[in-house]
């Protein structure tokens, strides 16, 4: 994957100049449903009115052929509760693409017949902390349970399983590192890790970290103890607060039932037909870090690791010099 990936940006890595802006990851929401209502949510706010539509294969094959990524994050919703689930991620793989199927869990095991292990496909479990954390975020008791039991199932048959990881207000890194622990003794390939971000129609505001805090608090989650982490190691210098990258959220469009967000994963104020839409450079110097109050606390992977992976690109000495 890394491979295929490197080939596909190197001969785009004129970034940030004034060149044409590119997908580098499609994120992919094939239903907005979701079997859970976790605390911090705002895809099931956002998208109530649109609950029961899904997404057809052709339509999410034809998306991913025209963005032309080469990985696909496939999210939601909860991307089991598609029925038709399987035939897409069948289709991407067709595809040639890296499929990064997001879940919380609670359907894997009995979703797992569905799917055939594949280099391509990499199941990602969302776990928030230890049972006693996880379970109260996601307001389900057994979530973590489910999850971890999910996980180990998923890797007896030859899966890859990943996982993902929202800090926020309130973190635990003593909880957090436990949770590291159990994953790595699971065999998941790698953790990622990413600050909630304050949606506009999640009530519960106090829950987000503001970037003074995210700074302190991912210091004590990812310094000292080692663990298999995912994430670019650039970006997880810049949620340390050691580098500073602006927004790349464009890298990252995503695509729902209603067309592609416009601007970006987590801000929607419309939806478009038309790719070009998102990936018009005009359309970034209205957002942003400095440019919408919005994004003022926003540190999101989806904004700001692809501009750690463009700097890795054009800087590969940086990550000697980390000393890590």
């Amino acid at each position: 994957m890394t491979v295929e990936l490197a080939r596909y940006l190197l001969p785009r890595r004129s970034w940030p100049g004034k060149g044409r802006l590119f997908p580098m990851v499609l994120m992919l929401e094939p239903l907005e449903a979701c079997n859970l209502r976790c605390a911090g949510c705002g895809r099931v706010r956002e998208y109530t009115g649109v609950m029961e539509r899904l997404m057809p294969v052709e339509e999410a094959l034809d998306v991913a052929h025209r963005a032309g990524a080469p990985v696909v994050s496939v999210s939601g919703g909860e991307p089991l509760l598609h029925p038709q689930i399987a035939g897409i991620v069948e289709g991407l793989i067709g595809q040639g693409r890296w499929i990064f199927l997001c879940t919380n869990g609670l359907l894997l095991r009995r979703s797992l017949p569905r799917f055939r292990p594949d280099k391509r496909l990499c199941f990602v479990v969302h776990l928030d902390g230890t049972a006693r954390v996880h379970d109260e975020v996601t307001g389900h008791p057994g979530a973590y349970a489910e999850a971890v039991a999910a996980i180990a199932a998923a890797r007896e048959k030859g899966f890859r399983v990943a996982t993902n990881t929202t800090a926020f207000h309130g973190s635990d890194p003593a909880d957090l590192h436990e949770l590291f622990r159990t994953l790595a003794g699971l065999g998941v390939e790698g953790i990622m890790l990413s600050p909630g971000y304050a949606y506009e129609q999640v009530p519960e505001r106090e829950l987000f970290l503001k970037r003074e805090e995210a700074v302190r608090v991912f210091r004590e989650i990812l310094d000292g103890e080692k663990f298999p982490f995912y994430d670019n190691p650039l970006f997880l210098d810049f949620l340390r607060g050691e580098v500073t990258y602006p927004c790349a959220a464009w890298a990252i469009p995503t695509y729902t039932v209603l067309g592609w967000r416009v601007p970006c994963y987590l801000i929607a104020d419309r939806h478009t037909p038309d790719l070009g839409e998102v990936l018009d450079p005009e359309l970034w110097t209205r957002y942003g870090p400095g440019n919408d109050p919005r994004c003022a606390g926003c540190m999101l992977h989806a904004g700001f690791e692809p501009a750690s992976v463009f700097d890795l690109l054009s800087h590969p000495w940086r990550l000697l010099r980390r000393g890590r």
